[in-house]
């Protein structure tokens, strides 16, 4: 997402990751300030980096977001459009899913709630978040790049298809929107260089705005979300 490369660790600018001698062959580079490997995720699988996502460590959201992701390997516009369709596309399968569980209207019918209530949460989640980053995180750097780190840390989403294959109560749905603005949160951490209160509150302002816009168009869907919740609990209560 940027030109320069940084250190995983600390955060600081660094020249290069590492040096190749030969194909297969390279030495990890060192950061000149931390005196530590400047990205060691460059030889980790892809499932590691996954699990450590998963876990927003700020070491691999550095490395994803800085590193891999970045203008010299990566065509950054084409990228930015193949996630904002990702998303939309996830977003209407949410939306499809919570209209599934409480309506039998026409298929027709059905679609147009969708793309409304997908285009109108997300206009307003783009707003809200714009202006309470601008009154709560100040000068910001790299802004222009701030919707790509979004969009690439609201990976969470991927896990609503698994709803495809297995039934799962709709209270699923709104534990994958927790875990999506937690990971908004490190993710605009790392990018900002922020406090962790300051992002969380930023992006707890902005899915905020975003679900009392969705309560405009279905304000069912958060009763039928809390009654999912106390469901589940009853039963972990009882097991």
């Amino acid at each position: 997402m940027a030109s320069e490369y940084r250190c995983v660790g600390c955060g600081l600018r660094v020249k290069s990751l590492f040096i190749q001698y030969s194909p297969g062959n390279i030495r990890l580079m060192k950061c000149g300030n931390c005196k530590e490997v400047a990205d060691e995720y460059i030889e980790c699988e892809r499932m590691i980096i996954f699990i450590d996502l998963v876990l927003h460590r700020p070491k691999v959201y550095r490395h994803v977001l800085y590193n891999e992701i970045n203008q010299e390997t990566v065509n950054i516009q084409h990228l930015l459009w193949k996630l904002v369709f990702a998303y939309l596309l996830l977003d209407s399968y949410r939306s499809l899913l919570l209209k599934r569980t409480h309506e039998h209207s026409s298929l027709v019918l059905i679609t147009m709630k969708v793309l409304v209530d997908v285009l109108s949460t997300n206009l307003a989640f783009l707003f809200s978040f714009a202006i309470a980053a601008k009154v709560l995180l100040h000068e910001v750097s790299r802004k222009r790049e701030i919707p790509l780190g979004i969009l690439i840390s609201s990976y969470f989403k991927i896990f609503l298809l698994a709803m495809l294959v297995w039934e799962f109560p709709v209270s699923v749905i709104f534990i994958i929107d927790i875990l999506v603005l937690t990971s908004n949160s490190m993710a605009l951490k790392v990018m900002t260089e922020s406090s962790t209160s300051r992002c969380i509150v930023v992006c707890l302002i902005a899915h905020t705005v975003r679900f009392l816009a969705g309560q405009i168009f279905e304000p069912t869907t958060f009763f039928t979300q809390f009654g999912s919740i106390v469901h589940l609990s009853s039963l972990f209560r009882i097991l």
